[in-house]
C-alpha cells in the first residue's frame, strides 16, 4: 500500500469510491431536559434487518478540500486509489479533524483506514496539533466501532451538523 498526497487524478478516484456501509447496528439517542438538567446517552441498537447507511455529506466538498493544499491522503493498492482520508488543520482548537475518510467497500476491513488514519494522526503531529478528532453519523456503526477500536473517545454531537439532518457523533484522539 502506497499513501501520499492525493493528486487531480487521485481526487477523481476518490470521487468515485463507494461511500457507503451498511450496518445492522445504530447508535439511538436518547434526550431527556428540564430547567435543571439535560441528560443525553446514546446505546447500540440492534436493527431487525440489515440498513444501507447513505453519506452524510457533499462530496463536491472534496474538491475545495483537496484545493487547499492541506492534509489530503490517498491509499493506493495494485496501481488503484481505494481509499482516503481529508484531513483539515483547526489550529484554534489545536486539533486536525478528519472530515472525509472512505474506503472501497471491496477493500475494506483490510488496514487501509487504519493507515490512513494513522497518516492523519502523522500529519496532524508534523503541524503542531495536538489533537485528532473525527466524526461519524450514529447510523454509521462501523464507523463508530472503527474509531473506537483505533482509541478515539467520544467527545460530543451535534444534531444539526449535516444537511441530511443525521446526527454527528464526535471522537478525540491526543496525539504524543
Amino acid at each position: 500500500m502506497i499513501l501520499r498526497l492525493a493528486t487531480l487524478a487521485d481526487l477523481n478516484a476518490c470521487l468515485e469510491l463507494d461511500h457507503t456501509a451498511v450496518t445492522d447496528h445504530v447508535w439511538q439517542m436518547r434526550l431527556q431536559e428540564d430547567e435543571e438538567q439535560v441528560h443525553v446517552r446514546f446505546e447500540a441498537v440492534r436493527l431487525p434487518r440489515l440498513m444501507q447507511v447513505g453519506y452524510p455529506r457533499d462530496l463536491d466538498q472534496l474538491v475545495e478540500d483537496w484545493q487547499r493544499g492541506e492534509g489530503f491522503f490517498a491509499a493506493e493498492v495494485d496501481g488503484l486509489v481505494r481509499g482516503y482520508a481529508d484531513v483539515l488543520a483547526r489550529p484554534w482548537q489545536g486539533a486536525a479533524q478528519i472530515v472525509n475518510l472512505a474506503v472501497e467497500r471491496d477493500s475494506r476491513r483490510r488496514g487501509i483506514g487504519a493507515a490512513l488514519v494513522q497518516q492523519a494522526r502523522r500529519w496532524a503531529m508534523e503541524q503542531g496539533l495536538g489533537t485528532l478528532l473525527a466524526e461519524a453519523t450514529t447510523k454509521n456503526y462501523p464507523a463508530l466501532c472503527f474509531y473506537r477500536k483505533l482509541g478515539f473517545r467520544f467527545c460530543g454531537f451535534n444534531d444539526h451538523y449535516y444537511a441530511n439532518r443525521d446526527i454527528a457523533l464526535f471522537f478525540a484522539q491526543t496525539l504524543r
